[in-house]
């Protein structure tokens, strides 16, 4: 399937559909293709813009999907009719055709318990799953050389990161000079919504796109980290669209 992506704010994102993006992923594990896939919102661009080595990786990632609402609006915006996908469901998914496959995936990040909790829940729901590798996100960075020879000795085939944006991209980064057949993707906070640590928006709130309303309410320490971010970043977008439509 031919790429195709349209920049917002600078940034490729690519123009496809959930289940395109799904077919994209698993052809290019049977073809050994690694891939190193970013689930895009306003808050990554915003760091990406603050850091020469995050902007880097996001300008080089083999896909970026619009993980958040203020990404598929920017793209409205310029005419461009896109769907969200959020990045914790296209993770399930892969995970969901890793089993039917028996592809060996790995997981790394979150807290211990949650890790362990996650992976329980996971096998539970998946009773032919492949987890050849897991560990929390708590480590330094004198260990990181161990654990990616660790990871890559189990050989995965897809490797979900959940440390928070940058570190799980610049992670990722470093993982692939050692897997480049395997595919990456950075999933944040997924695995303490699967562990059942944070109770993820009901179905209404992510039909709407309004899943960060909700996370909002849940966890008001949020807002100041959004009032930083979205205003601004909506301004651009206007301005962008003003400039690219007049």
């Amino acid at each position: 399937m031919e790429r195709k992506t349209h920049k917002v704010l600078g940034y490729e994102v690519d123009l496809l559909t959930f289940n395109d993006a799904v077919k994209v992923i698993l052809e290019n594990i049977k073809e050994k293709k690694g891939m190193q896939i970013v689930t895009i919102n306003p808050e990554m661009i915003e760091l990406a813009d603050k850091s020469k080595v995050f902007s880097s990786i996001l300008k080089n990632a083999d896909m970026v999907v619009p993980d958040g609402s203020g990404i598929k609006l920017a793209l409205k915006l310029q005419g461009i009719k896109q769907e969200q996908i959020p990045g914790i469901d296209l993770a399930h998914e892969l995970i969901a055709s890793c089993e039917i496959f028996n592809y060996p995936i790995a997981l790394i990040g979150a807290k211990e318990n949650v890790i362990q909790t996650t992976v329980k829940r996971l096998k539970s729901e998946f009773q032919g799953i492949n987890i050849s590798y897991y560990k929390n996100g708590y480590f330094s960075s004198s260990k990181e050389d161990e654990i990616i020879d660790s990871l890559a000795e189990s050989e995965p085939k897809l490797v979900l990161v959940a440390l928070g944006a940058p570190k799980q991209e610049i992670f990722i980064t470093k993982c692939r000079k050692k897997m480049p057949e395997a595919i990456f993707i950075g999933v944040g906070g997924s695995f303490d919504v699967w562990s059942g640590e944070v109770e993820r928006a009901p179905e209404f709130f992510r039909i709407m796109g309004c899943e960060w309303l909700y996370r909002t309410i849940k966890q008001p320490e949020r807002i100041k980290r959004i009032y930083k971010t979205l205003p601004m970043f909506l301004f651009k977008v206007i301005i962008e669209a003003a400039r690219k439509n007049g």
